[in-house]
């Protein structure tokens, strides 16, 4: 077992994999209701659901930024090299960048569309831009990129920590596990 300050804090912990169940449940969600032809009722239940989705990774998301600054990260292991330090920093901060980025894309994708959001069915989001077929377009494009984007990030993070667990076996993945 690691020390306390060489782990991240239970709550650090829970909004990690909590989050990352939300974004793959998001992101697969998102795959399957494209692949709907049609415009049917059940493509448009799964539309409401991963725009609810999408809203919660961005709240959880906020609060987990919060939740960083006051409570810094613990230390990479002592024998992890400077460039794996520097890739996982970089890695990290693109992670941050678009657990922010895709929702708020989808977000604002869905406005330019004429649909505004109304997170759980119940609460009406702000409506900051009218709709708009050319901004429609663009981020729809952006969303999808975005989207992508964060695949890669998201499969290079976990190639890292297996990486870690079991050819470097420096322990560095138990900072993050309950």
């Amino acid at each position: 077992m690691l020390k306390n300050a060489s782990r991240y804090s239970i709550i650090a912990i829970v909004l990690h994999w909590l989050m990352a169940i939300l974004i793959i449940a998001t992101f697969l969600l998102g795959l399957t209701m494209v692949d709907i032809p049609g415009l049917t009722p059940t493509k448009l239940k799964y539309f409401s659901w991963h725009k609810w989705l999408g809203v919660t990774v961005f709240g959880l998301a906020c609060l987990r930024v919060l939740w960083r600054l006051t409570h810094p990260a613990p230390p990479y292991p002592g024998s992890m090299a400077d460039w794996q330090k520097k890739a996982a920093n970089i890695a990290h901060g693109l992670l941050y960048l678009l657990i922010f980025a895709v929702p708020l894309s989808g977000y604002f994708y869905s406005l330019a569309a004429g649909v505004p959001v109304v997170y759980l069915g119940i609460l009406p989001l702000p409506v900051f831009i009218a709709p708009d077929q050319e901004l429609k377009i663009l981020l729809k494009q952006v969303h999808y990129a975005c989207n992508v984007t964060l695949l890669v990030v998201f499969v290079l993070h976990v190639l890292g920590a297996l990486k870690h667990q079991f050819i470097d076996r420096d322990r560095s993945m138990q900072r993050m596990l309950p």
